[in-house]
């Protein structure tokens, strides 16, 4: 799923890198270098989305959006899939 909202933003990115691209082939001087970097810009920005979304539906675990973990994980992410902490049982007796 998330490959199918970082396509949105990443053909928009391409598109406007494509029409930079264009632009900046009419241009002359300082314009065209500079529309030649923002386009290439434009492509790399798109091709870092999908890869982004590559990465985190590959990572696969739910993350907090406050960035807390452990036992405030539990308290304000409650979808959370921390496991809640087992008791070791009672301590061993001293001889």
């Amino acid at each position: 799923m998330i490959y199918l909202l970082a396509l949105l933003p990443a053909t928009a990115l391409a598109v406007a890198g494509y029409f930079v691209l264009f632009l900046s082939a009419r241009s002359e001087g300082v314009l065209r270098t500079f529309g030649k970097y923002l386009g290439f810009w434009a492509f790399t920005l798109a091709g870092l989305v999908i890869l982004g979304a590559i990465f985190a539906a590959a990572h696969g675990r739910h993350h907090c959006p406050f960035g807390m973990h452990g036992a405030h994980e539990r308290m304000y992410c409650p979808e959370s899939r921390m496991e809640e902490p087992r008791d070791a049982g009672p301590p061993p007796a001293s001889h």
